[in-house]
């Protein structure tokens, strides 16, 4: 089960009886967030530092084998601190590894998910140590429901260190969002790990689930610590630290709060129409990240209020996201090309491993980017469509960089924050929009 035989609607009918829509589209101009943020200036070399924060690593022997977790998100410094920490584990004698610890992201597959590692930038090459891939897991412990699993690759090694970036969970809120607690559970549980956990979460509090399996973790594994990125609102490490086991649970929860101060998001709440360049794995566990496109969709989690964008169109699927659309049900327009791209297989083995098909319906399919402005209006309710109110992004890490509406343009001015270029007519080639408008 891989790709899906499309018959979409031809643009040109759709054009013909949209003439008066195209003549009365508005003017688009760029626009830019500039967020005050700080960044680490050498990623590698805090890497490095923080192993210096993990106490327990004194107690093992030269030549100890320490398993690294990695995950499937695209975070833009984590090759490079992961770099440092091999580095200093290495200079101090030990023999570090790195192993995918992502659930079933990847197909369900170990060679699926050594590529994406490698699409991410970590191979044996890059980071000078091996990766080890495997779906075989063991049993760890249990608590009163169900069984705590954990990678063999890592239960097998003398210690394990678990690194991730800290930040706002797209599922779920809690004290502990997505960081080192989750890692332990969903990403070091692998395929059987993710399913319990995201079951157990749509019967009740994932949040709850989490701490209460990483604290099993904690206690039956040779654990030594956690190595924590906190990204600013360009997605630069602005904080990486060591925390000995015993205390992530409680610092993680004060990243947690520092990283919700640094999530980037669009700087307009009211949208008609959300259009998205990309969606993808390594964008978002969910494709689209649930925080900035005000979207959940998940059982028992209730929608934010804020922000509010009546409709959303996405134009295509990353390469790194091996086919694997899930979220691609949080939009309400998709663009042939971006279904031409699934692979049903790994979409559908990450929904029964998260447990909420919502997120895997797919939406209304457009020829072309024209195709959806033209029916803008009518789906979102603005008969006038030079009172659309649109905003278009790279993808949901990079909602600083927009094209706007001149209606958005025009509130955007007053803004303090934000930099509008220069309203021009909308141009489209062939039905597409142009490649990269962004620049202002």
């Amino acid at each position: 089960m891989s790709k899906i035989p499309l018959s979409v609607p031809d643009p040109e009918r759709l054009a013909a009886a949209n003439d008066a829509v195209r003549e009365d589209l508005p003017r688009f101009a760029p626009a830019a967030v500039e967020w005050e943020t700080e960044s680490i200036a050498d990623v590698t070399a805090a890497g490095r530092a923080a192993v210096d924060d993990l106490p327990a690593l004194d107690s093992l022997q030269r030549g100890a084998e320490i398993a690294i977790t990695a995950g499937s998100r695209g975070i833009h410094d984590f090759p490079p601190m992961i770099s440092g920490v091999i580095e200093a584990l290495q200079d101090s004698g030990y023999e570090p590894f790195v192993f995918p610890s992502m659930g079933s992201h990847g197909g369900a597959t170990a060679d699926g998910q050594q590529a994406v590692l490698a699409d991410l930038g970590m191979t044996p090459d890059s980071l000078g140590c091996p990766v080890r891939s495997s779906m075989a897991t063991v049993e760890v412990g249990q608590d009163e429901e169900r069984t705590v699993y954990v990678d063999a690759h890592a239960a097998n090694a003398d210690a394990i260190l678990i690194a991730n970036r800290v930040k706002p969970h797209t599922d779920f809120t809690d004290t502990i969002e997505s960081g080192l607690c989750k890692m332990a559970v969903i990403g070091m549980g692998k395929h059987n790990g993710a399913e319990m956990m995201h079951n157990a979460g749509l019967r009740g509090d994932m949040g709850k689930e989490i701490r209460e399996r990483a604290t099993i973790l904690f206690d039956e594994l040779p654990i030594v610590g956690g190595i924590a990125l906190v990204e600013n609102a360009h997605d630069r490490a602005t904080h990486v630290e060591g925390i000995p086991t015993e205390r992530i649970l409680e610092r993680e929860s004060e990243l947690l709060e520092r990283a919700y101060q640094e999530l980037p998001m669009l700087p307009v709440e009211d949208l008609d129409l959300l259009i998205v360049d990309e969606m993808g794995k390594e964008v978002s566990g969910t494709g689209l990240d649930t925080n900035v496109i005000g979207r959940t969709y998940f059982e028992g989690e209730r929608e934010p209020d804020r922000p509010k964008y009546t409709r959303i169109y996405v134009r295509s699927l990353t390469p790194p996201s091996h086919g694997n659309g899930l979220g691609i049900g949080l939009a309400d327009m998709v663009h042939s090309d971006l279904v031409g791209d699934l692979d049903l297989g790994d979409t559908y083995v990450n929904i029964a491993t998260s447990g909420e098909t919502k997120r895997a319906k797919i939406p209304l399919i457009v020829p072309d980017d024209e195709s959806a402005l033209l029916l803008a209006p009518s789906i979102t309710g603005t008969p006038d469509p030079g009172e659309l109110r649109i905003a278009r992004i790279p993808n949901t890490m990079e909602p600083g960089r927009l094209f706007v509406s001149e209606p958005v343009a025009d509130e955007l001015e007053d803004h303090e924050s934000v930099t509008v270029g220069e309203l021009r007519e909308l141009e489209l080639d062939d039905g597409t929009l142009p490649s990269d408008p962004y620049g202002t």
